[in-house]
């Protein structure tokens, strides 16, 4: 299968080596045509990195459902990407068993299932601070939800289809504060392993994004938001932060490479390295 949403550039250059050097017209219309025949549904969709890849998808011609909690955020994501008919958002809560079983109940078939969603408001704290209901937002946003998504989501793929979340760089670089996020994106990645053993053919991936600048970092550093993103681009190895493009690039490499399973890749420009 030819990537699901763009084309990799590594990819084309090895192409063209096997092409004597030539050309590559006709190589970007061919994995179009077989994007235009996929179907992908996005949880987390409206908003950040579900949002680009969301985008992404619908420019190289796939039908695209995202799914969100909240109708207006749907509504203005959905007006953003213009309404194209191969678009369709549901409101649904992928924390919810009966929601999401129904969501997949009025979806159908599908080709590949992602999720970028995370409820981690007020969840950065010391952990004196710490309350129980917000760490549990957290769980069930970020490791209950994929499992369910998993659960009623791997019966409508096809058996060359993929499952693909995203974790983050709190499991590998923890700080303070983020004790909570730092441990359900490990117990998340646990999953991952798990389930591409026991969904195979099926592939399940992970993306592990560093620091992008989206709209979750409201949370985690309010109006320092600027500040703080901009003191670790100095301290990146590449000299920026991500942006919500970068991880629907890598995001869209999982989808389409039909050699990887049980990976966790990691898009963070280096901070593991510092």
């Amino acid at each position: 299968m030819a990537p699901s949403c763009s084309s990799v550039s590594s990819i084309q250059a090895d192409l063209r080596i096997l092409n004597g050097g030539g050309s590559l017209e006709g190589t970007e219309d061919m994995e179009n045509n077989e994007v235009a025949h996929t179907k992908i549904l996005i949880a987390g969709g409206s908003s950040g990195m579900g949002f680009a890849l969301a985008k992404r998808c619908l420019d190289a011609g796939a039908a695209v459902v995202i799914v969100g909690r909240n109708e207006d955020k749907l509504k203005r994501a959905r007006e953003a990407l213009q309404a194209p008919a191969a678009l369709d958002t549901v409101a649904a809560d992928i924390a919810e068993e009966d929601q999401v079983a129904e969501l997949f109940r009025q979806v159908g078939r599908l080709d590949h299932i992602v999720s970028t969603a995370a409820d981690i408001e007020g969840a950065y704290q010391l952990l004196p601070s710490v309350e129980l209901k917000v760490a549990q937002r957290v769980v069930e946003s970020k490791f209950y939800g994929p499992l369910l998504l998993a659960k009623y989501g791997a019966p409508v793929l096809s058996a060359t289809g993929s499952i693909t979340f995203t974790s983050g760089i709190a499991a590998y670089r923890p700080a303070a504060r983020g004790s909570v996020v730092a441990a359900v994106n490990a117990a998340l990645e646990g999953l991952v392993r798990a389930l591409s053993i026991e969904l195979a053919p099926i592939r399940v991936n992970a993306v592990s994004p560093g620091w992008v600048d989206s709209p979750i970092w409201r949370f985690v550093a309010g109006d320092k938001k600027d500040e703080t993103l901009a003191a670790m681009a100095k301290r990146l190895p590449v000299g920026r932060v991500g942006q919500p493009d970068d991880i629907a690039d890598a995001i869209s490499f999982l989808m389409g490479n039909a050699f990887t399973t049980g990976t966790i890749l990691h898009v963070e420009g280096g901070h593991r390295l510092i």
